[in-house]
């Protein structure tokens, strides 16, 4: 299978290859025989037909019908360069499907003006057989309509089993992360780190009251879990819907201090996370139930030119002073190597460190205040 780079606009035809719509013609007729003799199948892409049936209608026909008794797969609909909208998506589309009933057309959108999704439910709706799309979203320039959006459109709004294994898309968008070295942005549809996230008290307070601020984008469908952010906007419904994640219950009055005191943190611009309720709820009821099992005592972390980073690590485990020195890539990671040596020596199982993001405030000089996120994997935890 061969996918056929052809030319979908008179201007791309004329200014790109010099040749005119015959000439074209006979030209793809040559590779399509070429292709036959050797059993291979032919699917046709026609660059730039977005600008093609905006600007020179005549000419795509004319492409189409030249070609339409050929032993071509599929006829591929670019929106090269981004450009349609949705209702031209679905006027152009459905021009095309009626004109061919018996060819098959797929769809290729773009997303340089964040429109490529709603093209595809606009494609479909217009008769078209096949979607591109791209896992993250990646491609040219804007990228392409992304995998997770499509499919929860196909599923809710269109009403299609595609037979997508939904629960999978989330692991899938994580290791395409991980090697293209691209980030997936936070607010990201579907598969962005905060999408499944409530940060409003009020819709905490409303999700404890028959869900009233869910949709059917939900997360377990996704392989995820819905959370609630703690900070500044937290009310009481926000910290009791994180306890009960712990199996922990408050008083009134003691909900009503701990909630002070997740705010006044999110005031001075620090992150609370869920794991750092108990040790607020500690704090602010004077509790000492909780045990410090490890301590970092001391650490010393060296850079030099032309030698390895290393560092040197002394932690107290259970009462029990531990130290070690390890060399690595970076700072971190001779850090994190030092730790290991001593975990390993103890018989201890370690954690998996699943991601590490360093991250400035936009516009940030060399004294801003640097941020680290570091993401561990315990236990399935």
């Amino acid at each position: 299978m061969i996918n056929l780079l052809c030319k979908g606009s008179l201007r791309h035809l004329e200014k790109q290859l010099h040749k005119t719509p015959e000439q074209h013609i006979d030209d793809i007729k040559k590779i399509l025989r070429k292709a036959e003799s050797l059993d291979m199948q032919i699917n046709v892409y026609l660059e730039d037909w977005s600008n093609g049936m905006i600007h020179s209608e005549e000419y795509v026909i004319y492409f189409l019908d030249s070609l339409k008794n050929e032993n071509i797969k599929r006829f591929m609909l670019p929106d090269t360069l981004g450009i349609l909208n949705p209702e031209q998506t679905y006027e152009f589309c459905k021009k095309i499907v009626d004109r061919f009933p018996a060819l098959h057309f797929d769809f290729h959108a773009h997303n340089d003006y964040d429109m490529a999704v709603a093209n595809v439910f606009s494609a479909v709706k217009a008769g078209i057989k096949g979607i591109h799309t791209t896992v993250n979203g990646l491609g040219e320039r804007a990228g392409n309509a992304p995998l997770s959006s499509v499919i929860g459109v196909f599923r809710d709004q269109l009403i299609v089993d595609i037979g997508v294994e939904e629960f999978e898309i989330t692991n899938v968008s994580k290791i395409v992360e991980t090697f293209s070295g691209i980030r997936i942005p936070v607010n990201k549809p579907v598969i962005g780190e905060n999408v499944f996230t409530q940060t409003s008290g009020i819709h905490a307070d409303g999700d404890s009251k028959d869900n009233l601020y869910c949709n059917n984008l939900l997360p377990e469908r996704f392989g995820r879990k819905r959370k609630y952010a703690l900070g500044k906007q937290s009310g009481k419904a926000t910290i009791r819907k994180n306890l009960e994640e712990f199996g922990l219950f408050l008083n009134p009055e003691s909900l009503t201090k701990v909630t002070q005191r997740v705010i006044e943190l999110g005031d001075k611009k620090e992150d609370v996370t869920i794991e750092d309720l108990p040790f607020i709820i500690a704090d602010v009821l004077g509790s000492e139930q909780i045990i410090y099992k490890i301590f970092i005592k001391n650490y010393s972390l060296s850079l030099s030119f032309g030698l390895k980073p290393s560092a040197s690590v002394q932690i107290e485990i259970d009462g029990n002073l531990y130290q070690e020195t390890s060399s690595g890539d970076g700072q971190y990671d001779a850090f994190m190597k030092a730790l290991r040596v001593i975990y390993n020596k103890l018989g201890k199982q370690y954690p998996l460190l699943t991601d590490y993001q360093v991250s400035i405030p936009p516009g940030g000089k060399t004294d801003a205040l640097v941020e680290t996120v570091i993401t561990w994997s315990f236990n399935g935890k």
